[in-house]
């Protein structure tokens, strides 16, 4: 029996922004560009199995955003880790790579830093991949943002700090499995090195701030619903439907506004994409080649 060889993605660095930033390649340099951006609190590493599924008709690329994964921030740059500033860096990639166009998958924290990118380059983006990557208030898991937004509306140290307990391993793990319908198969490797990656020095002051920046997300969200309805942009939308961060009724606000929505629902959590990735890359290679992107 023949067995189809799987293209491995290759580990890179390149300066951009002042930064050393991290980035999984894979598939011909002259193939259409898939851009990966994971969330809190994931890296690239996230997109490990899906990357080669999609390298045989796409040049896939993963960066790691400022703050995880792999990427490094000289402390002599001053970054500042928002929203804006991860948009810009992640323009500042592509620049670097010469990507002019690109279909975006974006999850969690990579959904506004991408669709801030398409606010700013509109013409650049072919398509929205959306995985439990919420443009819309009724997207936010009531539970798990009350205490976010008491920051947000405060801004107190005291508020601050009890968010702390969203950094902890458990909360990481929960992150991973609840909502699975078989957790025990969702790869260990995948919580232990986010956790021991946000464990290093300063780091969850960074993810402090950046749960105190995301409220500037959602004022953008009146632009980022315009954007859908003016450019036309096709969105698939793959959502767990158990995911307790951003909920189902996230998913089906698109109807709202995107004019070519396909939106699927799975039976799993937050990171959908786990256990899911022959399906989610059946489901984003054929929505792609359905509108021209093959």
């Amino acid at each position: 029996m023949a067995v189809e060889q799987l293209s491995v993605a290759s580990a890179n660095n390149v300066t951009a922004d002042g930064l050393n930033i991290f980035y999984r390649e894979a598939g011909a340099k002259d193939a259409p560009v898939i851009l990966l951006l994971h969330g809190f609190p994931s890296s690239s590493f996230m997109f490990r199995n899906l990357i080669p599924l999609l390298a045989g008709s796409y040049r896939v690329i993963a960066p790691d955003l400022p703050g995880y994964g792999f990427t490094e921030v000289p402390a002599e740059r001053g970054y500042e880790y928002t929203f804006a500033n991860f948009a810009k860096t992640v323009g500042a990639l592509l620049d670097e790579l010469k990507i002019k166009k690109f279909a975006v998958y974006i999850f969690d924290y990579g959904a506004p830093t991408g669709l801030r990118l398409a606010l700013e380059r509109p013409d650049a983006v072919t398509a929205i991949i959306s995985q439990n990557g919420n443009a819309y208030v009724e997207g936010f898991g009531k539970d798990f943002w009350a205490p976010i937004q008491k920051y947000w509306d405060s801004g107190s140290q005291e508020d601050r700090e009890a968010l702390r307990g969203l950094l902890t391993f458990d909360t990481t793990k929960f992150q991973y499995t609840n909502g699975s319908p078989h957790p025990t198969k969702v790869e260990p490797e995948t919580y232990h090195l986010d956790q021991a990656l946000m464990d290093r020095p300063g780091n969850k002051d960074i993810q402090l701030d950046l749960f105190y920046d995301y409220r500037t997300n959602v004022g953008l969200y009146p632009d980022f619903q315009q954007y859908f309805r003016s450019s036309n942009v096709p969105v698939l939308a793959v959502w767990g439907k158990n995911d307790i961060i951003f909920v189902p009724p996230g998913a089906e606000a698109f109807k709202r506004d995107v004019k070519d929505l396909e939106l699927h629902f799975l039976d799993t959590g937050h990171f959908a994409i786990e256990t899911n990735e022959v399906q989610f890359a059946d489901w984003i290679s054929g929505f792609l080649k359905k509108h021209g992107i093959a």
